[in-house]
């Protein structure tokens, strides 16, 4: 179980910041996602993966209790998304988002308790009548009246839920573990009794006493609940943690095993997995994870995962294509951006910089990724606009704007473009510029600037860093030299005393050939000149 808070705080409740003045969260001056060219970067085409169905070296130990390879997700971004601080879904928005969500491929689409408002209870009987193949459930109390509510709704299942930490029972509803179970069987033989789904799940799961958990989950199993549920309420659990809860619980109940993991301390898509590989069948997500606080699994980070698990499994039941799409979608309507290193469609998510990385990339993209984009409808980019880009990255830059050069000239480029980007931010247009101008001046009597908008003082730092970089050229190509003289060194040393001597009289002989030949050659032009004069 996890450590309990006073265990933790040292006394101290708060960190002294409010948290959230921290301007808009997400205005980082990109669209976070285009699939066309940005500033400084280029879509490029790379050699296929040559072993595209070789064995997954980091596919899940097998394991006949692991529901890695048919696992269901109950989206929860019309629940618990609607928690998150800019939520505000009305019934359109929300009937935009149901639909996107049932053709990506989900299996269950959660709704707000229909006991919350009117409205809740409104929005949620339009979208059971849009007749889509995902399962709609809402989620509630588990009480009667909100059950009463829910079935009447339309909903082809109900969740209840009830915390069962001692956090909880003391200071949010005040029952005790007997008054939970009674309450959670009477509500479960209702729901049953309507012929609907009905799941129970216990809250603050992973603060709660062990015994009571399985003693609860227990009593509603074996009056027929579908399935149990495993609620790290407050993001304190850890991947082994969660293992070790849900193995045991597997062993103790013969329904499913949903599990719902927020995001507090950055572990919610491993403990998702880790439930998975312990015997859970279930997994809560969201849209970008959006939630109460930091939210919970997000729905294209579980997909990042398990794709990588078995990919097969992923792309034949998802469209993973409509992904961005989604994310674009209910980002606007919660009005920020999906963040840069977002989980697949992200800004940076198939970017990349380093020259090394690039070289490695356009030969095969599986030596730097471990997801391919294209599964995602993804693009990959190279950033060459950059002090960082190596010269097989300006090489493949070359070839896509049509030009010829060497693969020494390509060097020289690169050098150029490296000594101007250690000057200024260079975009994809300057870049293009220096590459086109250079070859341009290879075949012209009159040079040009790289640059035409270049202020003087930039040229003189541009021209200062070129000279800078040809020197350490001149520098590397003599430390390679003293490098060779040093190998040659060594191999004479270990060359025997007798064949050594045998050396340097061949040597000495040669040297006392040198002036004749010397003088000879000597002779030999002067005498050439005078003929040809």
């Amino acid at each position: 179980m996890c450590p309990q808070p006073d265990e933790l705080t040292n006394g101290h409740e708060t960190n002294g910041h409010a948290n959230g003045t921290n301007g808009s969260n997400g205005s980082n001056g990109h669209s976070n996602g285009a699939n066309g060219s940005r500033n400084g970067y280029t879509g490029i085409e790379t050699n296929t993966n040559p072993r595209p169905h070789a064995s997954n070296p980091y596919a899940p130990v097998g394991d006949f209790l692991s529901n890695v390879s048919r696992f269901k997700i109950i989206e929860s971004t019309l629940r618990e998304g609607e928690q998150f601080a800019n939520a505000f879904f009305n019934t359109e928005t929300k009937i935009k988002i149901a639909k996107a969500l049932d053709d990506f491929g989900v299996d269950y689409i959660e709704l707000t308790n229909p006991a919350a408002s009117e409205q809740s209870r409104l929005d949620c009987e339009a979208i059971c009548k849009l007749g889509l193949k995902a399962k709609i459930l809402t989620h509630t109390r588990c009480t009667m009246s909100d059950a009463r509510i829910a079935v009447e709704t339309g909903v082809d299942g109900v969740d209840v839920v009830i915390g069962t930490s001692s956090y909880l029972r003391e200071h949010s509803h005040g029952k005790d573990m007997t008054y939970i179970k009674n309450a959670a069987i009477e509500v479960i033989e209702f729901v049953k009794s309507k012929g609907l789904e009905i799941r129970f799940s216990s809250e603050d799961s992973f603060r709660s006493d062990l015994v009571d958990l399985l003693s609860i989950y227990s009593a509603v199993d074996k009056v027929g609940v579908g399935r149990v549920g495993v609620a790290d309420t407050v993001g304190c659990a850890s991947p082994r943690q969660v293992y070790d809860l849900v193995r045991t619980l597997r062993g103790v109940v013969s329904c499913d095993i949903e599990t719902h993991f927020h995001n507090d301390t950055g572990c919610a898509i491993a403990n998702a997995f880790c439930a998975l590989e312990a015997g859970a069948t279930h997994v809560d997500t969201s849209v970008i994870g959006i939630g109460e606080r930091n939210g919970i699994t997000p729905l294209g980070g579980l997909m990042a995962r398990m794709i990588v698990a078995d990919r097969d499994y992923v792309i034949s039941k998802y469209k993973l294509h409509k992904l961005k799409e989604i994310e674009d979608m209910v980002a606007e309507a919660v009005e920020i951006n999906v963040p840069f290193n977002n989980y697949i469609t992200g800004f940076c998510a198939f970017t990349h910089k380093a020259g090394i990385h690039a070289k490695a990339i356009l030969n095969n993209p599986s030596t730097y990724e471990i997801i391919n984009p294209a599964d995602f409808g993804m693009s990959r980019y190279v950033h060459f606009a950059s002090r960082l880009t190596g010269w097989n990255a300006i090489k493949s830059r070359v070839e896509q704007l049509d030009l010829e050069l060497t693969d020494e000239q390509i060097k020289i480029c690169t050098a150029k473009i490296k000594a101007m980007a250690d000057v200024r931010p260079i975009a994809i247009d300057d870049a293009d510029s220096i590459i086109r101008t250079f070859h341009l001046n290879l075949h012209s009597q009159h040079e040009k600037p790289l640059l035409p908008n270049l202020s003087p003082e930039e040229q003189k730092k541009f021209e200062a860093k070129e000279r800078e970089l040809r020197g350490e050229k001149e520098e590397r190509d003599l430390e390679k030299t003293a490098d060779m003289q040093a190998k040659v060194s060594d191999a004479l040393e270990e060359v025997p005393k007798s064949k050594k001597r045998e050396l340097e009289l061949d040597n000495g002989d040669a040297e006392q050939e040198s002036p004749k030949a010397k003088k000879g050659s000597r002779s030999s032009r002067r005498t050439s000149g005078k003929e040809a004069a």
